[in-house]
């Protein structure tokens, strides 16, 4: 029997203290009371599981999961379960206030959690992706549930994955609960619009802020790092939109092209060649840290947190960040592009797409009922554009960045919330 252990937290500015930085300072604006502090900064719920999983070797490794619910304040928890070797209780930690902050910014009746489990998925056949999904489904039955705590797809799980968990809660519940999870497949009770959502919002907050920059799509050059599922479907709706994506990058390095990257054609490749880049032609191959420093008007993180950070971001070049990741910019690096004048749309508007759609997916699951792509589109652009103009009165409202803007409209919702609620 192989027992792992957790991974180890890299980057001194590890997301959790990133967080928190941008908390206090929003904090300090709105004149937080030390007991109301409390009440949003310390988790409600904490799991920690061992996840025994035979392999297909025949060999038995126990994995260690997490789940944290953050806040139900607002309603049910609500984020994502991700698999990956880096995953660390601080991680989920982090990711669950996010969710909260979240789901608050673009006005959804949730509040925050995150789960996660150390492992490499790419190394994991199908057949024991499944066996851990439903044993972490069953170590959580009683966190899950449609009013309690409502999972989704993450980095390393997607659809598949919330159809093993799915069935192996209802057949815990002894009848098929369908608003249990979201991002499932449509067959299953998902959503039409649910995969492409993320990079919508991003497309959105893109466009978004770019007009409030006075920069032209149709003259604008993008770098994204990160050609998952967020990355590449706000490529490919930024490319729709007129937009010039020079650079990409994803596990197997980034890929630059002056003229502009055919985003189609570059997901074309990746889907037929194993879910990477490698080899692709249409695109000269850089350091995928140079691309991060291109001289670019917007400069999309899609990929994982703190990956501008106090060592890189006096070398940004780009007039506008769009985080399509969660937590891409440190605390660090926040104040240095500050004082560079370059704007950045925060993680918590931006990548809302996501959460949005999956409201709209649990709502449909609760109904009975589903709602055709255009009602979806139209509801989801119109919630991430709500939120956006939102922000920018605040930011100028309080002279604070547009990041300090999402966290004082978040944190006020979660606590106004919390005394209609007769917490005291």
């Amino acid at each position: 029997m192989q027992y792992l252990e957790p991974a180890p937290i890299k980057d001194r500015e590890n997301p959790l203290e990133s967080m928190m930085s941008r908390f206090d300072e929003a904090v300090q604006v709105l004149g937080i009371s030390d007991e109301l502090y409390q009440i949003l900064t310390i988790p409600a719920r904490q799991v920690i599981v061992g996840l025994p999983v035979t392999m297909d070797s025949g060999e038995l490794k126990v994995f260690e999961g997490y789940r944290v619910i953050h806040s139900t304040i607002l309603g049910p928890g609500k984020g994502g379960v991700r698999f990956d070797q880096d995953v660390s209780l601080n991680e989920v930690n982090a990711l669950a206030a996010w969710m909260t902050w979240k789901c608050a910014v673009v006005d959804i009746p949730f509040g925050g959690a995150k789960g996660g489990v150390a492992c490499n998925p790419r190394q994991m056949s199908a057949g024991e992706m499944e066996r851990l999904i439903r044993t972490y489904t069953k170590a959580m039955l009683e966190n899950f549930g449609p009013d309690k705590d409502i999972p989704a797809p993450d980095m390393g799980t997607g659809a598949r994955e919330m159809a093993w968990l799915m069935d192996e809660y209802s057949k815990a519940k002894g009848k098929t609960v369908h608003g249990v999870v979201t991002g499932k497949p449509l067959v299953l009770g998902g959503s039409q619009g649910r995969v492409e959502a993320t990079g919508r919002g991003v497309m959105v907050s893109t466009l978004a802020s770019m007009a409030k920059l006075g920069i032209s799509p149709e003259k604008a050059t993008i770098a994204v790092q990160g050609f998952g599922n967020v990355g590449s479907w706000a490529a490919s709706l930024l490319e729709d939109k007129g937009c010039k994506i020079v650079a990409v990058s994803d596990i197997s390095g980034a890929y630059y092209n002056d003229g502009g990257i055919d985003i189609k054609k570059a997901i074309e490749y990746r889907d037929q060649n194993k879910g990477t880049l490698e080899g692709f032609k249409e695109a000269e191959k850089i350091d995928p840290d140079e691309l991060l420093l291109l001289p670019v008007e917007v400069l999309i993180p899609a990929a994982k947190e703190d990956v501008i950070t106090g060592r890189n971001a006096a070398q940004i070049q780009a007039k506008l960040i769009v985080e399509g990741a969660n937590g891409p910019t440190s605390a660090k690096a926040d104040v240095i592009l500050k004082d560079k004048g370059i704007i950045a749309v925060p993680d918590i508007l931006a990548n809302a797409g996501g959460v949005t759609v999956s409201y709209f997916e649990w709502v449909q699951n609760r109904m009975g009922y589903k709602w055709p792509l255009d009602r979806i589109v139209r509801r989801c652009e119109k919630a991430i554009n709500n939120a956006f103009d939102h922000v920018y009165e605040v930011s100028l409202k309080y002279d604070v960045s547009l990041r300090t803007a999402a966290y004082i409209i978040a944190i006020d919702k979660v606590a106004t919330t919390y005394k209609y609620r007769g917490g005291y």
